[in-house]
This record gives structure tokens, C-alpha cells and sequence, in this order.
């Protein structure tokens, strides 16, 4: 077995990239879609040719705790999980793969794949058992719908219906939604009076100052439609002037709200550790206009009719894992080093899912 600092150095090795924290670049991919998906897909042709085998397939033993051995399973009872290669996907997949260690099933890891659309085709293949996949994600990329649902129950409830069709169930969402967000360092919450996007038009002009990634400010669900929803009209000298929007790097972009200087506000991932390491405070969507990316289990249907236990199992945990929750996870292997196994393994430990071997 390898050591922690050895494998802690692997995370920091498979989740980074390009200096920033993989959570946010592959945050911003996943909502590239299809475009993304498919150079991700031409990379796990490459990978299927050769044996699809994870760079990250640690993961620790675990003994039972609320999470139970079946009774009756088969010794040689098997499920494969998948997941994606960016952090939180990462500890998710571990989390999985844990769990049904305790469980009693040998599990083949097929986590950290490279990129969504990979993913989903390992399990429309029946080549994978079980991933963590995001309501919106579903909705707009596989399914091929424009605009996503704000309301989280009936975007899983839509997504849920669809996906049956194709031999797939989706068992109850986390309260983790990892979508888009506007957040403002919490220390001038209560300076500038600010809890909701639709307090920021309360503001004097000169302080509507926004930050965001060159991607938001153009998409066609980002930054300019957000603003109209809000009754801020965009370039106008009574809504949010040009000059009031600066163009960063994501990292930037968390940086710059952070000190308050360049902007008041800045566009964010919802379980981005940022938030928490550098005390921002995402500002309520209340006018609903952000998509739900809820995340939750996806099994095969038949692997669920075979083993219905598994329910039961991430039942358990997808109420645990909100927003605030993965931030901190996501947090200790960004910045922390730790490996996404350990970091799931703590988790799942000090909610008494599973207990030490």
C-alpha cells in the first residue's frame, strides 16, 4: 500500500489543473456540454482500447457501521462505480466505492474517467453499475433539452422519467446543487445589505460591481439574462454599466471578490472550497433563475432489481451531503492534498455510515 504522502501527492497530481482547483475547471466544463463531452469521449476510446483502468483507484477498506453486509450477498457479488475525474466527482465515486465495500460487494473502481459524456456511455453500455450524476448535466447535455428547471424536484422528477427509458434509475437527490452562483465576501453582507441576487439592484450604481469568467458573461443562461431576470438591464447607466463587469480567470474571479476591490460580487460554484476558505457568501437565487445540478445516485436498473439493498445504502447518504459539506471535502483535497479515498472514508466515518476495519 502506498503511503499517504504518496498518495495525497496523486490527488494534488489528478485534480488539478493549470494552478486551479479541478472542482471549478471541470465545473465550468460540465456546463460546456456535449462539446467538452465528446474530446472526452475520444479519450476514453483510447483508454477502453487498452483496459479502462483508474488512475486513482485507491480507496480504504471499511468495516460495516449504519451501512450493513447484506445478508445472503454472494462472495463474488460485484458492481462497478464510475465517476468523473474532478474532485468532488472523485470523492463521491470514493464514497460509492466505500460503501459498498462495507456492503459486502467486491467493487471494480472505475472512477476519475475524463469528462461527462465518458461516463454517462460507460453506463448506457452496462459497462458501469453506479455513478453520481447532476440533475442539470442530465437535462441539458445527455438529454439534449435548452433550457434546464430551476426547481430542484421537478428538474430530478423530469430527469428521473426520461432516463427510465434507458434502463437507468436515479434514486433520490443530495441537497448538494452545484450550479451557478453570485457571491459577495461576507464580511460587507451586512456593509452592503445584501443576502439575495435581487438586493443587488437595491444598490447605489457604482456599486453593482460584478466579476466573472469570460464564459459566463457570454453564455446564453449566464451573466446578462441573470441581470434582465433581476430588472438590471445591462450597459445601461441605471443598471449595471460595462464598466462595472471585469473579465477574469476563475481563480481570479474568487480572488478579486474576495478583497472587494475590482467587484462587490463575483460568479462562483456553489461547492466550490473556495467559498468557505476564503468566506464568501453565496447570495440566495430567489427569483429561481439558475438551473438545478442537484447530484444523485445513478444505477443500472438491473443491478437495483438485483441487489435492491443498494437503495437502502445511498439512501442513507444523500441527505448528508449538502453544498456546505462539499465544500470542505472538495476544500481538504484542493488546497489540503489529501486523497479524495481518505477524505470520502472520513466522511462516510464520522457519519457513522461505516466504522474502522
Amino acid at each position: 500500500m502506498r503511503s499517504t504522502s504518496t498518495r495525497a501527492a496523486t490527488a494534488r497530481t489528478t485534480t488539478s489543473r493549470v494552478g486551479r482547483p479541478a472542482a471549478s475547471t471541470s465545473a465550468r466544463l460540465r456546463r460546456r456540454g456535449i462539446a467538452a463531452g465528446a474530446l472526452a469521449a475520444a479519450a476514453l476510446v483510447a483508454l477502453t482500447g487498452c483496459g479502462l483502468q483508474s488512475a486513482a483507484a485507491y480507496a480504504p477498506d471499511a468495516a460495516p457501521g449504519s451501512i450493513e453486509k447484506i445478508d445472503g450477498l454472494p462472495a463474488d457479488a460485484t458492481i462497478t462505480v464510475t465517476s468523473k475525474n474532478f474532485t468532488e466527482q472523485l470523492v463521491l465515486g470514493k464514497i460509492a466505492v466505500i460503501s459498498a465495500k462495507a456492503a459486502g460487494f467486491q467493487v471494480v473502481d472505475k472512477t476519475n474517467v475524463p469528462g461527462s459524456v465518458p461516463v454517462r456511455q460507460l453506463m448506457l453500455a452496462h459497462d458501469a453499475d453506479m455513478t453520481w450524476e447532476y440533475t442539470g448535466t442530465a437535462w441539458l447535455t445527455f438529454l439534449g433539452h435548452e433550457q434546464g428547471i430551476p426547481d430542484k424536484q421537478e428538474q430530478y422528477d423530469a430527469v428521473r422519467k426520461a432516463d427510465a427509458k434507458s434502463g437507468l434509475t436515479w434514486l433520490p437527490p443530495a441537497p448538494l446543487n452545484n450550479t451557478y452562483a453570485l457571491a459577495v465576501r461576507s464580511e460587507a453582507v451586512k456593509e452592503l445589505g445584501v443576502t439575495k441576487l435581487s438586493d443587488i439592484a437595491k444598490l447605489p450604481v457604482d456599486q453593482r460591481t460584478i466579476c466573472v469568467e469570460s464564459e459566463f458573461n457570454s453564455r446564453s443562461d449566464g451573466l446578462t439574462p441573470m441581470l434582465k431576470k433581476y430588472g438590471l438591464e445591462r450597459g445601461a447607466a441605471d443598471g449595471v454599466p460595462d464598466s462595472n463587469i471585469k473579465i477574469y480567470d476563475t481563480g481570479a474571479v474568487y480572488t478579486a471578490t474576495d478583497k472587494g476591490s475590482a467587484c462587490n460580487f463575483g460568479e462562483v460554484y456553489t461547492t466550490d472550497g473556495r467559498i468557505k476558505s476564503l468566506d464568501l457568501t453565496v447570495l440566495e437565487d430567489d427569483a429561481k433563475f439558475f438551473p438545478a445540478y442537484n447530484v444523485a445516485p445513478v444505477l443500472q436498473t438491473a443491478t437495483l432489481k438485483k441487489y435492491p439493498q443498494l437503495k437502502t445504502i445511498f439512501d442513507q447518504i444523500s441527505p448528508k451531503l449538502t453544498d456546505e459539506t462539499l465544500q470542505e471535502l472538495n476544500l481538504r483535497v484542493d488546497e489540503g492534498g489529501e486523497d479524495p479515498g481518505d477524505v470520502a472514508f472520513d466522511f462516510l466515518r464520522k457519519n457513522g455510515f461505516v466504522t474502522q476495519p
